[in-house]
């Protein structure tokens, strides 16, 4: 088996990509983890308030991942395809859906935060830091409208290597000036949670600048602000028609699992302090079953652009064995961090009750995560198929388990940790349908056109 793996040219292509996306998904964690460790510190509120406000960052982090798999569905084969002029061409359209979405997310943050936090919560101290927290978020919003698509783009022609750096970098200072801002060192002044939404903010910022350092020596693709106004009608539709439903599904599956904060919300702040800490090691846990769907993705899309749609379909059986193994990995990691995070975290007795087990709940959680986005997001996009996953999301989040949650939570009043329980069912239900749909092959569809510039 070990000669087999070694020799098989899927396999060493594939760990090439996956490592530094592993180390960018790492230092994406770290960063989180960080937050909810050094406010630690400050207040069991600023933990609260900062996990709530920060579901707008998820969902915006959903609707950028989802325009960035859905360039990265067209540009993938492109590249496969040798075609540098549409990758561009799709990069710009890929931008103007990004900027209108950071746009409105931050006018609502810079105008409106009390309003976006009553929304999770009615605590008027959560409201307060929490608002003030979203305000100073409002920068970091446009810039990541901007890096997350170019970098998407990067990955998508195997550039992956720089675009992890970028995020180094802007994870590393994250890290740094979360520190400096939330302590008061080296005579900055005390912010506590405020002070994470200025190092974000600053992060994005330099990140940003550093894109545009990387274009300005690269030799391929460029962060090229003209290629907004580009116009090609049938590049245009097929972004629309394929990265809008990959767009639809993250966006409908971040609102939903923002939903079940809601629901925790309103059970207490020692839910929320508890599904806070239970956030950050489930994103430890699914790093590598993450990082190995984004690969995947990648590699079988270049594959399929080359129109060698039976080398594909072997790629993807391969890819779906690697997953099971590390998802299997990612339940064992949540496993062996569930008695240190009990250790060390500042959490009154109830919450530290329900953290204990929300993590053992995870650590089998992570499975059923990580089949479905290996496939809904890896397998199924690189070969142009991203209705399915939307319409499957659609129904098993908004019809079974946002559904279930309330009606668990307010209906029947049942317990906290029996909530999370059907929560977290979620992943579980929709394997049938996505399994089925794998083994029927209707995902494999070369999605490149000939003489796109000629026709237009």
């Amino acid at each position: 088996m070990k000669n087999r793996i070694q020799n098989d040219p899927f396999y060493s292509q594939i760990f090439k990509l996956v490592l530094p996306i592993i180390i960018q998904n790492l230092l994406s964690a770290a960063v989180s983890s960080a937050d909810v460790v050094m406010l630690n510190y400050v207040g069991q509120s600023s933990i609260s308030a900062v996990s709530l406000a920060s579901q707008y960052a998820n969902v915006l982090f959903m609707v950028f991942y989802g325009l960035g798999t859905g360039a990265t569905m067209l540009c993938a084969q492109y590249y496969g395809k040798g075609d540098m002029k549409a990758i561009q061409v799709v990069e710009g359209i890929a931008l103007r859906f990004s900027l209108g979405f950071a746009l409105l997310f931050a006018g609502a943050a810079l105008f409106f935060p009390e309003y976006m936090m009553r929304l999770f919560t009615n605590d008027s101290q959560l409201i307060v830091i929490g608002a003030s927290y979203l305000r100073f978020m409002s920068v970091s919003y446009l810039c990541w409208g901007i890096t997350e698509v170019y970098l998407a783009v990067l990955r998508s022609i195997g550039r992956v290597v720089i675009s992890t750096a970028m995020n180094v970098l802007a994870f590393s200072l994250n890290i740094i000036l979360n520190a400096v801002f939330i302590f008061g060192l080296f005579g900055a002044p005390k912010l506590g949670a405020m002070g994470v939404a200025i190092a974000t903010s600053a992060s994005r910022l330099i990140e940003l600048a550093a894109c545009f350092v990387v274009s300005a020596v690269s030799k391929d693709i460029k962060l090229d602000f003209r290629y907004l106004f580009s116009k090609n009608k049938l590049l245009f539709s097929d972004f629309v028609r394929l990265s809008l439903p990959a767009l639809g599904n993250d966006i409908i599956w971040s609102v939903a699992f923002s939903m079940y904060s809601v629901i925790m919300g309103h059970l207490g702040t020692d839910a929320v302090a508890a599904n806070s800490f239970v956030i950050v090691v489930r994103n430890f846990g699914t790093i590598l079953c993450f990082g190995m769907a984004s690969a995947g993705g990648i590699l079988l899309g270049n594959v399929i652009g080359q129109n060698k749609l039976e080398e594909a379909k072997a790629g993807a059986s391969k890819l779906m064995k690697l997953t099971v193994i590390t998802g299997a990995i990612g339940g064992v990691i949540v496993l062996a961090a569930t008695p240190l995070v009990l250790k060390y975290a500042t959490l009154s007795e109830q919450a530290m009750h329900y953290l204990k087990y929300m993590l053992l709940i995870n650590t089998y959680y992570v499975m059923g995560a990580a089949v479905n986005t290996t496939l809904i997001a890896g397998v199924f996009r690189a070969g142009g198929d991203s209705r399915f996953g939307f319409v499957c999301d659609a129904i098993d989040m908004w019809c079974y388990a946002v559904p279930l949650g309330f009606f668990a939570a307010f209906v029947l009043k049942l317990p906290v940790l029996w909530v999370y329980f059907l929560l977290c069912t979620d992943e579980f239900v929709k394997w049938p349908w996505v399994l089925r749909r794998y083994r029927s092959g209707r995902w494999l569809n070369n999605i490149t056109r000939d003489n796109l510039f000629i026709e237009n």
